[in-house]
């Protein structure tokens, strides 16, 4: 449904570090810069924008899709070594679904960025 989301982030070599590392274990990475933008995304398509601003929104929240489990640690691990802040370790949400896998960081601006795998383990 939607084709692409956009943040302002308050320093953006530091964003852009942060959601490259953060981002990786989900299989997204940097594919498009110009301007001051930099768009994230796999597959050939940058689906996750950011740019600088000097009044970033913090109130936002971003749910990426992992593939499987194991991603969703891994964005977690990374997310936190890169500078994010512990939102919600790795786990079933079962309040949602029975298979809602997530785990949730704020990022460097405060805002709550979520991977979510919605299989069963090992699906």
């Amino acid at each position: 449904m939607i084709d692409h989301v956009g943040i302002a982030v308050a320093s953006y070599e530091r964003s852009h570090a942060f959601f490259t590392a953060a981002l990786a274990p989900l299989g997204y990475a940097p594919i498009a810069e110009y301007e001051g933008y930099a768009g994230f995304g796999r597959d050939g398509k940058p689906t996750f924008w950011i740019h600088q601003s000097p009044n970033p929104a913090r109130s936002l929240h971003i749910a990426f899709r992992a593939r499987s489990r194991e991603e969703v640690r891994g964005f977690h691990a990374a997310a936190l070594a890169a500078g994010a802040e512990d939102h919600g370790a790795p786990g079933i949400r079962a309040h949602y679904h029975a298979h809602y896998y997530g785990a949730f960081v704020l990022d460097l601006d405060g805002r709550n960025i979520e991977a979510v795998c919605h299989e069963a383990e090992g699906a």
